[in-house]
């Protein structure tokens, strides 16, 4: 499999950074946002990324905003939702806006790690029944099934 494209989105730079080299060392490809506009703006640019890990409390647009924008224009795509200020009502609602799962922070590099395979896992999984669906369909429009 290949490396898995990730986006991660903090307005917290220190917390960028590390987070970039700790998850980089283990075979992950890290893009970095500093906001919910600019993830959207590198999204566009980048629309092979596998999973977004998306910090919840942000200034201007907030997570929860950022993910109903992503699950609008890149339905596929997989967010794993990060927040260090948890309430129950922010995770139920990000998890029915479609979020692939929702981590307290900071979490065990490891567990974000298993979240994270999982999650490009499900989105490779999903292309792949749609370029099976868009073959089957052709080589029935040509009468070849």
């Amino acid at each position: 499999m290949m490396k898995p494209l990730v986006l991660l989105v903090d307005d917290e730079a220190p917390f960028v950074e590390t987070m970039t080299k700790r998850l980089s060392k283990r075979d992950l490809k890290i893009i970095a946002a500093f906001s919910g506009e600019e993830a959207l703006e590198i999204l566009n640019k980048n629309r092979n990324t596998d999973v977004v890990i998306l910090d919840v409390k942000m200034p201007g647009m907030n997570g929860i905003e950022t993910l109903e924008q992503i699950r609008k224009q890149f339905p596929l795509m997989e967010v794993i939702m990060l927040t260090g200020h948890a309430t129950v009502e922010s995770a139920i609602e990000g998890m029915k806006l479609g979020a692939f799962d929702y981590l307290m922070k900071p979490c065990e590099i490891e567990q974000l790690m298993a979240k994270v395979q999982e999650a490009a896992k499900k989105k490779r999984d999903h292309e792949e029944k749609i370029r099976e669906a868009r073959v089957r369909e052709a080589l029935s429009a040509h009468g070849l099934e």
